[in-house]
């Protein structure tokens, strides 16, 4: 379901910043009622969100990974929104953009701000440098991670045996970092020495006296030293120097202070309070930009501060995606007015089963039934984001959300309706000249002095370039629609894609000219998804020396990019793909496993981390391959892609009658592959191409093989295959490792097949 979909063209855009506990809920609601005419970009720097009720727990071992995380990518399909996966640094109020690291700044109608909070490290010299923060969370479970591994003797840098104890010492003694404590020393035991430094006299100081003593006893039962009254005033390598001249030494450093706002908030000319939160009324609208909202621990609100908890979080959600349909449908929004008092549950990592503290005002209990309660309560929220049904007309907004209001927004999706109705065909389908003007003196200003652009000033109606003197020619044409909502990223691996045939052969890119489809919206929308998708193209022409020459723009029902692709070739340098030589070993750049990955995506069966690792590999250019393979003698190559490994290595076979000999077990897989073909979730080609494999030669054993279906899995911006000689095999094989293709394998070898009859060609396993 697509809050953007045909049916109801965008209007208005909305650009959700964070995967916080606030907007995850929001999202979930706006799949149940999408928030018509609007479409609806989240960025987050990661796919899966930690659930920071669940993470002591996980870090003590009582959760895996996923019940621990909402799945954002995931969450975002389900709700027809647009995933971004990328750093905010910034806001620009005044163009309305939200600037991003690395990438082209993404233009909206309204913003809400979800980002979290980090520990304040800022004002203790050397804590940036030499210490970890609990949040971001990702760079504590690597810490994490890291800690467990020397403990077990499994880490790189660990010889053979059982381990080396791990001493951490644990900034902050409120709740978060008195249960971190905790559940790092259940988990390493006698190989963990745990150390608790806090400021304050005591530590849960925002605690009734009877939660302080619990604790106290606890930690001292564990093992786990405590200094209280002891503010940190610099940390040094493997050291802590406090105010009263103590050091600890401890070879981990953790920071688990109160709450500190991203940096860009303040900077970005936002109200904020005195900490650097962003200041909002009631309404959750900041105090000073109407256009922008904020909630969870980003936020504080006027004249109402609460601490930096989830269960504000979590309660703010609703208000906010309410206050957010009145700001577009332009009806008065409504104040949320939070509770005073909640109930904490903090946990004690103790037993197998666990055990929590209750504490609310002068409430102290300590009992397992009180984990009990925290685990129902935390697995009952995660469950919201984990059971997603695959709802009916999951590409089609339902009729009974377009209800007309009398309202601006109404209004115009109503009018954008009826354009897309009754919109002409041919050439009149064209993009409006002001949309695709806009978007190429964007792409100008923003991208100035890119050579890939120089040629865009000169507006005739073909492309003319020169042919440098004795090169060959070599062109290809290729069209993909998006599978994946982020237009920029689409952009860039639909040019590498198109590109990948030019790799291939070994020739040097030299231009593009493109044909881009965007889906009817208003100028606004539009104008901004064609400027993303031309930014991904830019980027990757850039890279490779190439230059954007021009081309052709539609509006239609989705998102899609084709590439008419040239390059330039030395006579008789090329590399053919139907040349393999006998005895030459099989190589092949990048894992497999794309076309069953991304139709897992649209049942929602596939886990956010497997399609980032996907994305990576089609993000990953084939250019840098195809010189390394060149370099090495390679007798043939080409691009792994819609007909799948084994489809693509006959056509290389068949010209010569070769034979080539697989081993399946070194076949390299992304992440999450064998998990959804074993689960019979295929590409609609895989069929198609396991059919057309006649010279496939298949022992009943392999083809019980997990990875066996895999052979015949489309792939998108897929990597090469190619045929090296053996005594250049290693070598080739380090020079791509070192290049920065990670999944580089040796997968077969080559033989002659002197019997065979014409046009014959056999692949063994």
């Amino acid at each position: 379901m697509d809050s953007a979909s045909p049916t109801i063209p965008a209007a208005k855009s909305l650009v959700f910043i964070g995967g916080g506990h606030s907007h995850a809920l929001a999202l979930r609601m706006l799949a149940m009622e999408p928030l018509a005419g609007v479409q609806i970009t989240v960025v987050s720097d990661v796919a899966h969100a930690p659930y920071s009720g669940m993470l002591p727990g996980f870090i003590a071992g009582y959760y895996s990974y996923d019940e621990a995380h909402i799945d954002v990518r995931r969450l975002c399909q389900f709700a027809g929104a647009h995933f971004v996966q990328a750093e905010c640094i910034g806001i620009d109020v005044t163009r309305k953009k939200v600037l991003l690291k690395g990438r082209s700044a993404l233009a909206f109608d309204a913003v809400s701000i979800n980002t979290g909070s980090t520990p304040s490290m800022d004002n203790v010299p050397g804590a940036d440098a030499f210490a970890v923060g609990s949040k971001p969370v990702p760079a504590l479970l690597r810490k994490w991670d890291g800690i467990i591994a020397k403990a077990n003797g499994t880490a790189n840098a660990e010889a053979e045996g059982g381990g080396s104890k791990q001493s951490i010492a644990i900034v902050g003694g409120g709740a978060g970092g008195v249960e971190i404590a905790l559940c790092m020393k259940r988990r390493l035991g006698d190989k963990g020495d745990v150390t608790l430094v806090h400021r304050a006299p005591e530590i849960l100081e925002t605690h009734n006296p009877k939660v302080r003593r619990i604790f106290s006893q606890l930690l001292n039962e564990r093992g786990i030293t405590v200094h209280t009254g002891e503010g940190v005033v610099e940390v040094r390598k493997g050291q802590l120097v406090c105010d009263s001249g103590r050091t600890v030494e401890a070879e981990h450093l953790l920071w688990v202070t109160s709450a500190s706002p991203a940096e860009w908030i303040r900077k970005s000319g936002l109200k904020t309070d005195a900490a650097g939160f962003l200041l909002v009324s009631p309404t959750l609208q900041s105090v000073s930009h109407p256009f922008v909202f904020g909630a969870g621990d980003a936020a504080t609100i006027e004249g109402k501060p609460r601490p930096k908890s989830g269960v504000f979080a979590v309660r703010m959600a609703k208000p906010l995606l309410d206050n957010l349909r009145h700001y577009f449908n332009g009806e008065p929004l409504r104040p949320y007015r939070p509770q005073k008092e909640f109930l904490s549950l903090i946990g004690t990592a103790n037993g197998e089963n666990g055990e929590a503290v209750a504490s609310r005002k002068f409430l102290a209990w300590r009992s397992p039934l009180m984990w009990q309660l925290k685990d129902w309560i935390d697995r009952r929220f995660m469950r919201k984001f984990e059971d997603l049904p695959l709802m009916p007309g999951m590409t089609e907004t339902p009729e009974s959300t377009t209800v007309a209001r009398r309202d601006s927004l109404a209004d115009e999706v109503s009018e954008l309706r009826r354009r897309s109705q009754m919109r002409c065909l041919g050439c009149a389908a064209k993009v409006g000249s002001g949309i695709l003007t806009g978007a190429l003196d964007r792409l100008r200003s923003e991208r100035s002095g890119s050579p890939a652009l120089a040629l865009l000033d000169h507006a005739e109606d073909a492309a003319v370039f020169a042919v440098p003197s004795g090169m060959e020619m070599v062109q290809t044409v290729d069209y993909l629609p998006a599978l994946i909502d982020d237009p920029l990223l689409f952009g860039r691996i639909a040019t590498l894609h198109c590109f990948s045939d030019i790799f291939a052969m070994g020739a040097q890119p030299h231009s593009a000219l493109a044909t881009a489809l965007v889906p009817f919206a208003s100028d606004t929308v539009a104008g901004e998804t064609l400027f993303q998708l031309l930014s991904g193209v830019v980027d990757v022409l850039e890279e490779t020396g190439a230059a954007l020459y021009g081309g052709h723009t539609a509006e239609g029902n989705v998102l899609a990019l084709g590439l008419t692709c040239n390059g330039f070739a030395a006579p008789g340098s090329t590399m053919e793909k139907s040349t393999p030589a006998p005895g030459h070993s099989i190589i092949l750049t990048k894992a497999i496993g794309t076309g069953t990955l991304f139709a897992a995506a649209m049942r929602l069966k596939a886990r956010g981390r497997w399609i980032d690792s996907a994305i990576a590999s089609m993000c990953l250019s084939n250019f840098a391959a195809s010189k390394i393979l060149r370099q090495h003698h390679a007798s043939a190559c080409t691009d792994v892609t819609g007909f799948g490994l084994a489809g693509h290595l006959l056509e290389m076979l068949r010209p010569l009658r070769r034979i080539a000999r697989l081993e399946i077990d070194t076949i390299p897989l992304l992440d999450g592959a064998i998990d959804t073909a074993s689960g019979g979730i295929l590409s609609s080609l895989h069929r198609q191409n396991s059919r057309a494999m006649h010279g496939l030669d298949t022992p009943a054993a392999i083809a019980q093989h997990p990875a066996y279906p895999l052979l015949f899995d489309p792939q998108t911006s897929g990597g090469l295959l190619a045929m090296v000689p053996m005594e250049e095999t290693a070598h080739c094989v380090a020079s791509l490792l070192a290049a920065g293709y990670p999944d580089t394998a040796i997968i077969g070898s080559i033989e002659e097949a002197p019997h065979a009859n014409e046009g014959d060609a056999f692949i063994l396993l």
